[in-house]
């Protein structure tokens, strides 16, 4: 039953070429001027529910609150949540508010830094018409960051799949049957496209194709797998592989010894997402092309060794790893970032990647000029 509704959520081939409901997001979402004074928090899918074991937010809602409170909010950052906030699916609204009221509370502080958007995505697509929904006021479908010319556009995702976005209204309330009622009491994860790694690259793929068409940044969630200017962490691996390598002939005995161990360490890390790749298909590449910078995703908030999100600062875009400091860190950062630690909270903070958001438009108007769709 949950692969029959999986097979619903996605679609492939041609129908993921067209992009019309991107092209609406792009001329309806919500627009937001950004400047060098700027500093955004992105988070998406903490899949929000009742408190209980079956509560995929549950194992890191203290790490989100607290991250929220101590570092964000005082840092002066503003917040869009990009989506699945809720997970409806699963459990009623007013179980969800009722165990998480504080943190409705605190997200609504981000207005005073600035702005709080909320987009929806399909797991929180039925708060769309419901006034009495606390964070009703806030709840968008889509943002429109403008950087000087450029535009940035955030929205959940599951709009580039034509199949699960027309198909919303007729199969919500047999999804909500399902999940609540069968798979949630047998204790049956909530098969989507998050778990599937063919329809994630399908997915990105269309979303990546309109991008460079349209000459914007999309920022995404939905997958639940970050990215960082359209690479997947097996590009990310063998970029910085390159780069110590490059290194190498020109540094000191002592400097080349901590080369030769960074690549023994990255060497490793590569060849094990080799090894689960051969489960899932996963290309040598995410689009076996030259990559053009026009898609980022914030991860999720349901990751069990931390959560990871995007924050952009300025003319600066970067993707960050929060996780408890017992714990290592999930993703090898390409930057040589070391983590920092936030004050008593035992909790940790590492940028795993961080570039200009000039350099990036810079090569999407170069490398996407005189592209098409195919």
């Amino acid at each position: 039953m949950a692969g029959i509704f999986t097979g619903l959520f996605s679609s492939g081939g041609k129908a993921m070429r067209k992009h019309p409901h991107l092209e609406r997001l792009l001329h309806t979402a919500t627009p937001v001027k950004l400047d060098h004074s700027s500093k955004i928090l992105i988070l998406s899918d903490l899949h929000m529910g009742n408190g209980g074991r079956l509560d995929d937010f549950r194992p890191n809602a203290t790490l989100v609150k607290t991250i929220l409170k101590s570092y964000y909010l005082q840092e002066e950052y503003s917040l869009v949540l990009n989506g699945d906030i809720e997970e409806l699916y699963k459990f009623p609204l007013a179980t969800i508010e009722s165990e998480w009221s504080e943190l409705y509370d605190l997200f609504q502080q981000f207005k005073q830094n600035g702005f709080f958007w909320k987009t929806y995505g399909n797991h929180d697509a039925a708060l769309l018409n419901n006034n009495s929904y606390r964070l009703a006021s806030s709840l968008v479908e889509s943002v429109k960051f403008l950087y000087g010319k450029e535009t940035i556009l955030l929205f959940h995702g599951h709009q580039a799949s034509v199949i699960l976005w027309e198909s919303i209204p007729l199969l919500s309330r047999a999804i909500i049957f399902f999940l609540r009622y069968i798979a949630k009491p047998a204790g049956i994860k909530n098969y989507s496209v998050a778990y599937n790694s063919r329809r994630k690259y399908a997915l990105e793929k269309s979303i990546y194709d309109f991008s460079n068409r349209a000459k914007i940044i999309s920022i995404i969630g939905h997958t639940h797998r970050p990215l960082f200017e359209s690479l997947s962490k097996v590009d990310f691996l063998n970029y910085k592989i390159e780069e110590l390598c490059r290194a190498y002939a020109s540094a000191d005995t002592e400097l080349c010894r901590e080369i030769e161990e960074k690549i023994d360490a990255l060497k490793a890390e590569l060849e094990e997402c080799y090894k689960k790749g051969k489960k899932v298909g996963l290309p040598g590449g995410l689009y076996n092309m030259l990559p053009i910078p026009s898609v980022f995703n914030s991860g999720c908030t349901i990751g069990k060794r931390g959560i990871t999100a995007l924050e952009i600062e300025g003319s600066m875009i970067r993707l960050v790893c929060w996780y408890n400091g017992k714990q290592s860190e999930s993703f090898t950062s390409t930057k040589d970032n070391r983590p920092t630690t936030l004050a008593e909270t035992g909790l940790s903070r590492i940028v795993l990647n961080e570039d200009s958001l000039d350099y990036a438009f810079s090569r999407i108007n170069l490398l996407a000029r005189g592209r098409t769709d195919g």
